[in-house]
């Protein structure tokens, strides 16, 4: 083995997948440890205090994943170690460790300066994932949207502090196709203005607004100008919402994937022009929906395509409209009903359901 020069050994080591036998090559002797961080490209950080001790073995690293409380410094060690980076996850779930989704990280959590950091430093950034860090701002995002002219996937979900302004940057963006800002609750009418008039119209195939409860009809009906728009999330965005945004959002030819979960002034209006223009939806949630009945729902029974529907606390939608919606509509896999609804329908209804399409009771 000591004939083997380190271009030859980084050759047999890059084909080397599995992490545990990563960690048994780097174990050999003092050559195959450093040969083997220099062709490390996927590195998963779940002791970010242990940081300093091992990144510098690994500059090379296109993907870099992280759990718990990460610092400032934190990921400017990172930024300066590891240029070439392309997806930054900060928000990586571990199966012995799930964090709650609403789980306060420490007052040392890393803000803006440490993403200004990442932006400067790493401009191959291509997927973003900042979900759940509450100091980040403005001026981190809008550093990020500048810097990094491929970034196709920007989640800030959970950021708190994300207003319009951010917005206005990423609406310049010319790569972006994912973006996500559930809980962005400073988010108002005129941040969405900025992605449907910004180079993101053109761009964003899924856009979620969950829980952005300061939004109104005005912002959403701005949202048909994303003309090629695929999946939208508008769920708990507040009563300001209603059919007159709604209808508007049918005008999106493109769309695939709707949730318009406890949107409680949507009604059979909206679902009879989603089922008119939107003939590629796949799935539709109208959980909490009270204002839909069994007309609403019969209206998607001339989609081919179709496959989840789910009416979960839509307490006008009876069995019968259910069951012609499902015989009519043969292309649907799956329905979701209120677990109230069970007790109602008949069971010879359920079992003729079930031999069509899985039932969940929610």
């Amino acid at each position: 083995m000591e004939a083997f020069g380190d271009d030859e050994l980084g050759l047999v080591l890059k084909r080397v997948i599995d992490r545990n036998d990563r960690k048994s090559c780097a174990q050999v002797c003092n050559q195959w440890l450093r040969v083997e961080g220099l062709t490390r490209l996927a590195l998963r950080i779940l002791e970010p205090e242990l940081l300093r001790k091992f990144l510098p073995r690994f500059p090379n690293l296109i993907t870099l994943e992280a759990a718990g409380e990460i610092t400032n410094s934190d990921l400017e060690l990172i930024a300066e170690t590891c240029p070439d980076l392309r997806l930054l996850n900060l928000n990586l779930r571990q199966t012995q460790r799930v964090l709650d989704e609403f789980e306060e990280l420490g007052p040392n959590d890393v803000g803006d300066d440490g993403v200004c950091a990442v932006a400067i430093r790493c401009p191959a950034l291509t997927k973003v994932c900042l979900r759940r860090r509450s100091r980040i701002g403005n001026v981190g995002v809008v550093d990020l949207i500048k810097s990094s002219q491929n970034l196709s996937t920007l989640d800030l979900a959970k950021c708190t502090k994300i207003t319009d302004e951010a917005l206005e940057a990423i609406g310049a963006a010319t790569s972006l196709r994912v973006l996500n800002l559930r809980g962005c609750s400073l988010v108002t009418d005129w941040g969405l203005a900025s992605l449907a008039t910004g180079s993101t119209s053109r761009t964003l195939k899924k856009l979620v607004l969950t829980e952005c409860d300061q939004i109104t009809d005005h912002g959403v009906s701005l949202l048909q100008q994303i003309y090629f728009l695929e999946e939208l999330n508008l769920a708990e965005c507040g009563p300001r919402v209603t059919d007159r945004g709604g209808v508007a959002i049918a005008a999106i030819r493109t769309l695939q994937r709707l949730d318009f979960s406890w949107l409680i002034n949507i009604s059979d209006i909206t679902l009879l022009a989603i089922a008119q223009n939107c003939r590629n939806l796949v799935a539709i949630d109208v959980t909490g929906c009270e204002m839909i009945t069994g007309a609403g729902i019969r209206s998607f029974s001339n989609l081919k395509s179709l496959e989840v529907l789910v009416l979960a606390s839509c307490y006008n939608v009876c069995g019968e409209a259910v069951e012609q919606t499902v015989l009519e509509c043969q292309s649907l896999k799956c329905v979701g009903l209120d677990r109230g609804l069970r007790m109602w329908m008949p069971t010879s209804m359920q079992e003729n359901l079930s031999r069509i399409c899985r039932l969940e009771w929610r």
